[in-house]
Parts: structure tokens; sequence; C-alpha cells
């Protein structure tokens, strides 16, 4: 796209725009604030965010494949926490974004999350699993059919 010339079109890039943004609404419209279970429920829930989209990359660097998006992978990865869900480095952002949400300690940072699951999956996930497919054919049809997107 033409107006996204030059921006680093990458999913850390936009669950960086999302924190932001919870930032500016914890400030500019809180909605409603939480007690002081937020906090540790925040630091929880970004710890295992952030534990889950590692030990996901790390199968990248285990499979010898590109971790890019829009990069041709040489491997099908469907061990570790790609068993259960094709996206665990994206379903480990949104956990770490619902747990600065509860750091913020504002309702609207908590809510905003739920933009970045559509917006992740019509800026990457569509076109990866169309490159599952192209490169691996049956297999990857087999995954895609019996592991759950999210």
């Amino acid at each position: 796209m033409s107006h996204l010339r030059g921006f680093p079109d990458l999913p850390p890039v936009w669950a960086f725009g999302v924190f932001l943004l919870q930032g500016g609404l914890s400030w500019l419209l809180p909605l409603a604030g939480f007690g002081r279970w937020a906090s540790p429920l925040g630091w929880a829930l970004l710890a295992a965010g952030l534990g889950l989209a590692g030990w996901a990359a790390l199968w990248f660097r285990r499979k010898r494949t590109a971790i890019e998006p829009r990069r041709v992978p040489k491997a099908l990865i469907v061990e570790g926490p790609y068993r259960l869900n094709r996206n665990p480095i994206y379903s480990g952002m949104v956990l770490a974004l619902l747990g600065t949400g509860f750091l913020w300690g504002a309702l609207g940072a908590v809510l905003v999350v739920a933009l970045f699951p559509p917006l992740i999956t019509h800026r990457f996930v569509r076109a990866e699993e169309q490159g599952l497919r192209e490169a691996f054919g049956a297999e990857a049809e087999r995954y895609i059919a019996a592991t759950r997107r999210w």
C-alpha cells in the first residue's frame, strides 16, 4: 500500500502502536479503573505473553526458517505451541497487550486490545496461511484444518 511506504510493516510495530493507543486511552478516556488486583494480573499476562511468543519464536530457529512475515517458509512448524495454535507469537502479543492494558489501569486500555487480532489477521495471517498452502500443499491444509488460528 502506498500510504505505508517506508513504514516498518511488522507485527511488533503494530503491537507497539496498540500499546501507545492504550496509554493514550488510559489517560484521555479511561472509562473505568481497576483495583489493586490489576497490577499483578497485568504482570502475569505480560510475562505469559512474552514467554509464549519467545517459545514460539524459538521454533523458527530450530526449524531454520524465516520468522519474518511475507517470506517463503522452509519448514512447516507443527510442534511446541504450534500444536494448539497456528499463531502463538501473535497470541503471545495479545496476552502481553492485555497485560499492559491492566498495567495502564484503565478499561479502555484493555478493550482496545480487541482490535489487534482482526488487524493482524488482515495484515499478516491470511497471507501467511496462503504461503503455507503454496509451500506445503496438502500437509499445510491438514494442519490448518486441525489447528486453531488464534
